[in-house]
């Protein structure tokens, strides 16, 4: 690929991280970027070429468009600029939970990459273990991703965010779906999950702010919790083996072995992972890797946010 050109619908704080990052990424890979931008207010964005504001101005002609608004426009902003490039980088939860019917009946093009971002998939922490501990030697595994959503976006009243608001796609459920998205990438759907969600904490907000849940498979049983008040930060996965305990420290990038004692330690951003989902992404609509369903992968962890396991046809 010598020449890339995208266009993100809706600009915030992750669609400027998108940016960045393929800007580094296409540098090092030494392929000509070009930038614009859809977004409702014609406002300047740093490295954008152009701004529309109106769908009918956007060009037709785009190799990868970004969706970035807020995910309750996701499935509109996709029908509406699905003439408009060949393949899709959609930011997660793909949908939200009211529109699960209506995205499965959306019709996405064979030839086109639609994909979910995921991610913690390509942190250090989980490619450790999906590259150095079999599924079939874990009996149990334990997640769990606690913290403060008022302290999430400094300088933001979480009220108005989107996190705040379940008819905007908020809620911890779906708000912290890497888990299940790691957790299925790792380990494969399971069979049966069992789900306590709701509302327990005094934040001000009308979304669910803790989700349980107890996954069974054939061989293992994991464990998942997820909320929005702990007021430490705690983002890990626990592994247990026959011969070990094994702490995935996802927010401090490190490893912990609980038996012997031994500590890996990664020392990187999350710029760091978040550009080799970027290239994982750019193999994937240059054909160097497998192609990913990621459109209805992304509509079945929706449903098992819910506790309900999907049924393949």
């Amino acid at each position: 690929m010598k020449k890339l050109k995208v266009c993100f619908v809706g600009i915030g704080s992750i669609a400027k991280r998108h940016i960045r990052n393929l800007q580094a990424v296409c540098n090092s890979r030494g392929i000509d970027l070009y930038i614009d931008a859809f977004r409702r207010k014609k406002e300047s964005v740093d490295g954008a070429d152009n701004i529309y504001d109106s769908p009918e101005d956007v060009p037709g002609d785009y190799d990868v468009i970004f969706i970035t608004n807020p995910t309750d426009m996701h499935l509109e902003s996709l029908k509406l600029f699905h003439d408009k490039g060949k393949h899709f980088f959609i930011e997660k939860p793909v949908v939200p939970l009211t529109q699960i019917v209506k995205a499965k009946s959306f019709a996405t093009r064979n030839d086109s990459v639609y994909y979910v971002a995921a991610p913690l998939r390509y942190n250090a922490v989980i490619q450790w273990i999906k590259n150095n501990i079999s599924p079939e030697d874990v009996f149990s595994v334990r997640s769990i991703s606690s913290s403060y959503l008022p302290e999430w976006r400094p300088g933001q009243d979480y009220r108005d965010t989107y996190s705040a608001h379940k008819d905007m796609g908020g809620g911890v459920s779906i708000d912290l779906i890497h888990e299940w998205d790691y957790l299925t990438y790792l380990f494969g759907p399971p069979v049966q999950v069992q789900a306590m969600i709701g509302k327990k904490s005094n934040l001000e907000i009308d979304s669910d702010d803790f989700a349980i849940y107890i996954a069974d498979y054939p061989d293992k049983i994991a464990e998942l919790h997820l909320d929005y008040f702990g007021r430490k930060t705690i983002r890990e996965i626990q592994i247990f083996t026959e011969a070990e305990t094994i702490i995935g420290d996802i927010a401090n990038n490190q490893i912990h072995f609980s038996v012997t004692g031994k500590t890996l330690d990664f020392h990187e951003e999350r710029d760091d992972y978040q550009k080799r989902e970027l290239i994982h992404f750019l193999e994937m609509i240059e054909r160097k890797t497998d192609i990913e369903d990621g459109y209805h992968h992304g509509i079945d962890l929706l449903q098992l946010t819910q506790g309900r396991v999907p049924i393949k046809k």
